[in-house]
């Protein structure tokens, strides 16, 4: 006995008026995190790859870091572990430091969150990654960064 497999359904899951709206809140979202900064990727993107620039923004934005699960300090927390872990990001990095700091994170919680880091993935990463934090805390006027106290 044979079993027919039929070819996937390849239409939108949703309405381009749903799109929209995605795209719309992930715009709005993107906006409230990363400010200018988040505009300045779309943009650059726009003549290369205005599709990926697209799922950035109402995917990326208008799903994930829409969703009510985490505040927008605890998102950022976990972005800066993340591309810190993963090494070789370092503008995508210097993007989510500012966005950290314009959600309310202290430079402190940022380099106390890329020294959690070193632990799993190494020191090479974690420094690489504090020396993008340091660039961004310069040009914000924000070093020295004071040393957690016990």
């Amino acid at each position: 006995m044979s079993t027919r497999v039929s070819s996937p359904d390849t239409r939108p899951l949703l309405g381009p008026e749903h799109e929209q709206a995605r795209y719309d809140r992930g715009a709005q979202v993107l906006s409230a995190v990363d400010g200018d900064g988040g505009q300045r990727v779309v943009d650059a993107l726009a003549d290369v790859a205005p599709g990926l620039a697209h799922h950035v923004v109402a995917y990326g934005f208008g799903e994930v870091y829409a969703r009510p699960g985490l505040t927008p300090p605890q998102r950022q927390l976990v972005t800066i572990g993340m591309l810190t872990a993963l090494g070789g990001c370092e503008p995508q990095l210097e993007v989510h430091v500012n966005a950290s700091l314009n959600v309310g994170l202290t430079p402190v919680q940022i380099v106390e969150a890329m020294t959690h880091a070193a632990v799993y993935c190494g020191f090479p990463k974690a420094l690489n990654a504090v020396f993008v934090a340091k660039r961004v805390f310069a040009d914000r006027g924000l070093l020295p960064v004071e040393a957690p106290t016990a």
